[in-house]
């Protein structure tokens, strides 16, 4: 009976095991295809002067960019973390700020694109000079500079807790083997869900009010109702970016019971959130499809 059971396991093991290496593929393969999307569509921005203008495309440009980026740099520490691969304490650190400032920026954006087609419905004729390429440069550099408050609290907070020759050592890169006191384990938490709701309530008041204007208007092909679905859209992509919160849990209390958690929640909810944002705002788009077109790209 023993060998038997002994044999299942193996087996089970050695399932799970290949399963995820399938699933592991298929998310390496759909982050090459993301990257492909995501150069057609910056080729399209950076030649086309007159795109280059326009402070829609200059937030929706920041956030590819900002994603790709996250993109790279969470796959690689998730691989470095599966692999029990230690990282220099200043490198790991550097990296997770990166990494955390660019996931709670992803919102925001969506916030302001969100913002710029209100401006655009509401105000149509003072949009333009409401919502220009400088700035939308500027809210770009708010978000980061808000981004960082939070930062700068905990590598204060760190400091005061942090044993000697910290710095000099290697670890695991995990965000919780920086967490030296209770108030770093609060202070996160809480920044993520002020961040969410904030967002989620100017998502939810400029699509009321744009809904409004497009009942008002009436058409179903009015520009009105085009930017309603775009701001449902941008509610979606942040639903979509919350389940992340969900992830810490689940690895936690189901990792013994299902093997390959770990590996699908960060597929799930970091990766196809994002992989899906050249799909929504890119390819939907009439100016990045006649790019698109141009260099025979068949969609």
């Amino acid at each position: 009976m023993f060998n038997i059971t002994g044999v299942n396991n193996s087996t089970s093991m050695e399932s799970m095991g290949f399963v995820r290496s399938i699933l592991l593929s298929v998310m390496l393969l759909s982050f090459c295809v993301f990257i492909y999307f995501v150069t057609i569509i910056l080729h399209a921005f950076f030649t086309n002067p007159h795109i280059r203008e326009n402070s829609r495309y200059v937030l929706f440009i920041h956030m590819l960019i900002n994603d790709a980026l996250l993109l790279s740099v969470l796959i690689f520490l998730f691989l470095m973390s599966r692999y029990l691969i230690f990282i220099p304490v200043p490198i790991c650190y550097a990296l997770l700020t990166f990494s955390i400032n660019a996931f709670r920026v992803t919102p925001y954006n969506l916030a302001i694109m969100s913002l710029e087609r209100f401006f655009a419905i509401s105000y149509p004729l003072r949009h333009a000079e409401i919502c220009t390429r400088q700035r939308s440069l500027l809210a770009i550099a708010a978000m980061w500079l808000l981004n960082l408050i939070p930062h700068f609290v905990d590598f204060i907070a760190m400091c005061y807790s942090m044993p000697k020759n910290f710095f000099t050592t290697k670890l695991e890169c995990l965000w919780q083997e920086f967490a030296m006191n209770r108030f770093q384990v609060i202070l996160r938490p809480v920044t993520d869900i002020a961040t969410f709701m904030l967002v989620g309530l100017v998502i939810l008041y400029t699509y009321v009010k744009v809904m409004i204007v497009a009942r008002r208007i009436g058409s179903g092909k009015s520009s009105a109702f085009k930017a309603k679905k775009t701001v449902l859209l941008h509610a979606l992509q942040l639903g979509l970016c919350m389940m992340a919160f969900t992830s810490s849990t689940t690895d936690s209390n189901l990792r013994e019971y299902y093997y390959l958690m770990p590996l699908t929640n960060f597929f799930l909810f970091m990766c196809i959130p994002r992989f899906i944002s050249p799909l929504i705002y890119g390819i939907r788009d009439e100016v990045f499809r006649k790019h698109m077109r141009k260099m025979n790209f068949s969609i």
